[in-house]
């Protein structure tokens, strides 16, 4: 009798859990093979970027397709204080370029810079075809495995990263990002124009520090600012050698396509 009323009990607790949450999931998980991850640094206040900007969301139109490689675009907040003040820009994204330079030995930080798993890739026009080929062509270093859960004005975000190797100190980033952004420039040296975005990191989130086996795990409930779209986000996960910078692998999801029952 009593296993009878527990039974009965989880049954009730299960049918009273929202509906959206278990039909509004997805997942993925990573390949063999190494997707890059390639960063932008940019700002709507820097005249040189519009031009990276848009090379950068034409990536999934050539055929650079997420298992292939990751694009994310990190507004910095250097560029604020001459003219424009970028709505994308955080503080965290020019600390975590300036950290990316003091690992590669670098003199100096700019904009646009891309990064390609960790290493500058200054000549990105003619070269990052053949750059993300040779990240591709490389056995991964590490497994992602990523679920997305989608509720009203919010995400569970589950990511499990696994290194295969015992060297380095890996830790692992979550990134929400957002696509089809539209801006009027006012002021700066942009002034005048609209600008649009893809890949444009909202949230980071990390190091999550992998355990003495080599294995992370995050598991958070995300809620969404009221200004973003929630048809454009997508999350990206990366293991990255924090002694290094080199980027072990990474994988992108966007958010799942059918939002909430009302």
């Amino acid at each position: 009798m009593r296993n009878t009323v527990l039974l009965i009990l989880i049954g009730l607790l299960v049918g009273a859990l929202p509906a959206a949450w278990a039909a509004n999931s997805c997942s993925a998980r990573s390949g063999d093979s190494t997707t890059a991850l390639l960063e932008l640094y940019t700002s709507e206040g820097c005249s040189s970027c519009p031009p990276a900007d848009r090379w950068l969301a034409t990536l999934p139109k050539r055929g650079w397709v997420p298992d292939r490689v990751v694009p994310l675009a990190l507004h910095v907040d250097y560029w604020n204080d001459l003219g424009w003040e970028d709505p994308y820009s955080q503080k965290i994204f020019s600390r975590r370029q300036y950290r990316l330079a003091a690992l590669t030995g670098a003199r100096a930080v700019y904009t646009p810079q891309f990064i390609l798993n960790g290493d500058d890739l200054p000549h990105w026009r003619s070269l990052a075809d053949a750059a993300i080929r040779r990240v591709n062509a490389r056995p991964a270093r590490a497994n992602i495995a990523l679920t997305l859960a989608r509720g009203t004005r919010r995400i569970e975000v589950t990511a499990d990263g696994r290194a295969k190797t015992g060297a380095g100190r890996p830790g692992m980033y979550i990134a929400l990002y957002e696509n089809n952004l539209v801006g009027h420039i006012e002021a700066g040296e942009n002034r005048g124009l609209t600008l649009r975005h893809d890949f444009v990191v909202r949230r980071l989130i990390g190091p999550v520090p992998l355990d003495t086996s080599g294995v992370a795990h995050f598991a958070q409930r995300v809620d969404l600012d009221r200004g973003w779209k929630e048809n454009d986000l997508g999350v990206a996960v990366f293991v990255q050698n924090r002694d290094n910078g080199e980027v072990w692998q990474a994988l992108a999801l966007p958010l799942c396509a059918d939002g909430p029952a009302s």
